[in-house]
Formats: C-alpha cells, sequence, structure tokens
C-alpha cells in the first residue's frame, strides 16, 4: 500500500511543493498540467517541474499509468471532469486522491465514477495554505482506506489525519471553514478599502485590535488576509461556489458564501481593469493596492459635499 510513484494532475502552487517534498522524500513523482496543452506556458511548466525534480508528462493518460497513487489538485470547476476521466483510465489497483476544494457532493459524484470502475477513493481536504508548511499542511481524509492512507503519507513526511470512512466529511469541514476564512479576508478587503477613502483607516485597525487584540489587527494580518484575495481570488471564488453548493445541498441558504464569491472575485476584477499583476505588488502592501484601485483618499466632508 505503501507509493513508490506518484502522479500529480495539476501543477500549480500545492501541486510544485507536494511534488518537490515527495521527491525529498524518496517517491518517483510524475505530474501531468493541462498548462501543458498552451505552447505559450508550456516551457515554463517544464522549467518548473524540472526544478522540483518530477517529471512532466505529455498527455494525462500517461500520467496517470505511470503511478500507484494519483492526487487531484486542480481548480475547483475541473475536479470532477478530472475524477470521471481518469476512473475511466485507472487500473484496480492504483489509487485516485482527490484534494480539491469542493463541496461533499462533488466528492461523492467523483466516488461514484471511481466504484463504478473498481478504483479506490479517498476525500482529502487541506486545511491551510500550502506553503508555509508545505509537506506539514494539515490535510484530512476519509473514505474506507482513510486510516492507512493517513499512515502511509504520515510515513512520507505528511500531516494526514483520518476523519471519517465516509467520502464527504472531510471535504465539509474544509468547506465550512472556508465560509469562515475566506469570509474574513472579503470583509476585510472590503472594510480597509473604505476605512481608507475616509482617512479612518488607522482608527478603524486600532478599534480591531482592541476587540481582538490577538489576532494581528495592529500588524502584519491585514496585509495577509487582503493578499490572499488579491493573490488567489480567482480560484477562491470558485472554491466558494462550491461552499455555497455545499449549504444549499442541505437546505442552508447560503447568503454570505454567495457575497463572498462576488467580492473575492470582484478585487480579482478590479486588478484585472486596473492592468495590476499580483507579482508587481511584492512586496505586498494593502494600502499600495487600494491607493492605485481607488486613488488617493479623499476626507469624509469633501465626499458629503459632492453629494450635496
Amino acid at each position: 500500500m505503501k507509493p513508490t510513484t506518484i502522479t500529480l494532475i495539476g501543477f500549480g502552487e500545492a501541486g510544485r511543493i507536494f511534488g518537490q517534498d515527495l521527491v525529498a522524500a524518496g517517491v518517483t513523482v510524475f505530474a501531468y498540467d493541462r498548462l501543458h496543452e498552451d505552447p505559450r506556458t508550456r516551457a515554463a511548466l517544464h522549467d518548473k517541474a524540472r526544478r522540483s525534480g518530477v517529471r512532466l508528462c505529455d498527455s494525462f493518460a500517461e500520467a496517470i499509468a505511470l503511478a500507484n497513487w494519483v492526487i487531484s489538485a486542480v481548480t475547483a470547476d475541473a475536479a470532477l471532469d478530472v475524477a470521471r476521466t481518469a476512473a475511466a483510465l485507472m487500473r484496480s489497483d492504483q489509487l485516485f486522491i482527490d484534494i480539491n476544494s469542493v463541496a461533499p457532493s462533488t466528492k461523492r459524484a467523483a466516488f461514484a465514477a471511481m466504484q463504478q470502475h473498481g478504483v479506490g477513493y479517498i476525500d482529502a481536504a487541506v486545511m491551510a495554505p500550502v506553503p508555509p508548511q508545505r509537506l506539514k499542511t494539515p490535510i484530512l481524509v476519509g473514505g474506507s482506506a482513510a486510516g492507512l492512507v493517513a499512515d502511509r503519507l504520515g510515513e512520507l513526511g505528511m500531516n494526514v489525519r483520518p476523519v471519517s470512512e465516509e467520502v464527504g466529511v472531510a471535504s465539509a469541514i474544509k468547506m465550512c471553514r472556508s465560509i469562515m476564512i475566506k469570509g474574513l479576508e472579503a470583509l476585510t478587503t472590503e472594510c480597509l478599502s473604505t476605512a481608507r477613502q475616509y482617512q479612518a483607516e488607522r482608527e478603524v485597525l486600532a478599534s480591531l485590535h482592541q476587540s481582538f487584540p490577538q489576532m494581528g489587527w495592529d500588524g502584519a494580518l491585514p496585509d495577509y488576509l487582503i493578499s490572499r484575495v488579491a493573490e488567489h481570488g480567482l480560484r477562491r471564488s470558485e472554491e466558494m461556489k462550491e461552499v455555497a453548493k455545499t449549504s444549499s445541498d442541505m437546505g442552508v441558504v447560503p447568503n454570505m458564501s454567495q457575497a463572498i464569491v462576488k467580492a473575492q472575485r470582484g478585487l480579482v476584477d478590479a486588478m484585472l481593469d486596473a492592468d495590476l499583476d499580483y507579482s508587481s505588488l511584492e512586496p505586498f502592501d494593502w494600502l499600495r493596492l487600494i491607493d492605485t484601485l481607488y486613488g488617493s483618499p479623499v476626507s469624509r466632508e469633501s465626499v458629503l459635499e459632492e453629494k450635496r
């Protein structure tokens, strides 16, 4: 059951880090990413794989065929299609680990596709950003083999904990958490964008720090929260659609989740309209971003005067 070869479907930020660290742990790692099909991105993708010690495959089918275990790390909107396509190509002695941030019902649909072809399936939920902790990023897993898979991945240095033998529970935990985490990012972006226009950001942050002194409102937290939207808002907005589905599937009206979709995507769209790329903002400063998007702050009095 211990994997000697792993294929990563999707070679973005998480895929690259996991791939590099698994190679260092002695695993042979293959990867496939749809960016390989685009001549404009192919060379950079190959260079990234080479520097990570990962072998980039020319086709989806080749990547699937080469590994004991397949880890899917794609965008939320592509997750189910990838699982269904992989199911038809995989052997019964292989295992599909779905780490995508999607609704439990989406994971169950992927699981059903794997069952139809006799392929093992693990529902996995990545519970924190991957870059800081890398292989030690906490991951929850569910499925009939969750305990065994957690043990084997633990032997490779990963931080994996089984939470249920039922597919969908791990994913539900992640989705519910995202309402709070992505919501906090969206609220902070709107709150401080508005406060800046009234030249009130210092007092707002001081008030937040007084109410929640342990969170870091007087330090790096505002930059961190807004930077997550600026850098990953498009992917996060797609994830929040799955979060909204998680709620609505159970009869809960996803008012906040739907608003977070708009807020996360809204900042990214505003940056595109301003011809701003995240890399050009590093080192990130939320004040610089907001001033670039909305112009120099004006006093409350002049705003009120305009309205009059």
